[in-house]
């Protein structure tokens, strides 16, 4: 096996004592592909359009898969030094697919989707999928545009892909996967969205894209949505921006100005405490902490 890439992580979360796999040779087989894009094949759409494939192998590859000892990650470098991780959770009472966005100097990976049998996102647009496949950055689990657009593809929630959208994902299905019938396969796909169906972005003034997904931690209506200052740096690192910064958050990160979204946190939520926190000292000093 393959030394890890340099942007290959070691611990992902405060209370996560690590253990993440790399295997970069699931990319190059069928059936792991055959189960990584089930999520986005839904409402009549039959897996055997991926590619016929033995129901038997299949269903003994997804069980090796999510029985492995460490979880696999595949990595995929955005612009800034963030990181975008597809992490295969195979915990056995916590068994999903995470799609997280990470940078080290953060305590810990954001959320972009999940899919834990209840599926959260969407968690990118098609341009923002487009251009982290393309960006060409090194230290990722692959290059290769094709194979970044299909480990991404699951986290796609878009109402108005570009009309060249499905010729390209056509080509990927076809030249990536050998998919029999590759233009109608990327039609349904691009249709149905997998299990978060399709969202609609917009960009406010200073660049920060957001969508209206019911389910979608990018959305800012949504009661666990993320905080305004990552929803920011994410947009940046998806659009190639690079001059927002990357420090972790603190208090005056969130003020309500900065970032409206922690209020609506959970009540459990750090940021909340945190926010409460300057709150408090907000009220109760003349002088404001900023």
């Amino acid at each position: 096996m393959s030394a890890p890439p340099a942007l290959h992580p070691t611990r992902l979360f405060r209370h996560d004592a690590g253990g993440f796999a790399h295997r970069p040779e699931l990319l190059d087989q069928p059936l792991f592909w055959w189960q990584h894009l089930s999520a986005c094949l839904r409402e009549g759409i039959p897996r055997s359009w991926l590619r016929p494939l033995d129901p038997r192998a299949a269903r003994a590859f997804s069980r090796q898969l999510w029985a492995a000892a460490d979880r696999p990650v595949f990595t995929v470098p955005l612009a800034g030094g963030l990181r975008l991780h597809v992490v295969y959770r195979n915990d056995d009472e916590d068994a999903a697919v995470d799609y997280l966005i990470h940078h080290p100097a953060w305590a810990q990976a954001e959320p972009l989707a999940r899919d834990a049998g209840h599926w959260r996102g969407p968690g990118l647009s098609w341009d923002e999928l487009a251009g982290a496949a393309d960006n060409g950055l090194p230290g990722g689990t692959t290059t290769d545009p094709g194979l970044r657009m299909l480990l991404l593809l699951p986290a796609l929630g878009d109402r108005e892909p570009p009309s060249r959208a499905g010729e390209r994902l056509a080509a990927c299905l076809r030249d990536r996967l050998g998919v029999p019938e590759p233009g109608r396969l990327a039609a349904a796909v691009l249709r149905r969205q997998g299990l978060a169906g399709p969202s609609r972005w917009s960009t406010d003034a200073h660049g920060v894209r957001t969508d209206d997904g019911g389910h979608s931690f990018r959305n800012p209506a949504n009661r666990d949505a993320l905080p305004d200052c990552r929803l920011t740096q994410i947009s940046a690192a998806l659009t190639d921006r690079r001059a927002v910064p990357h420090r972790d958050y603190r208090p005056d990160d969130c003020r309500p100005d900065g970032c409206p979204a922690t209020p609506r946190s959970t009540a459990d939520c750090p940021r909340r405490a945190a926010y409460t926190a300057w709150l408090t000292a907000l009220t109760a000093n003349p002088e404001p902490p900023f």
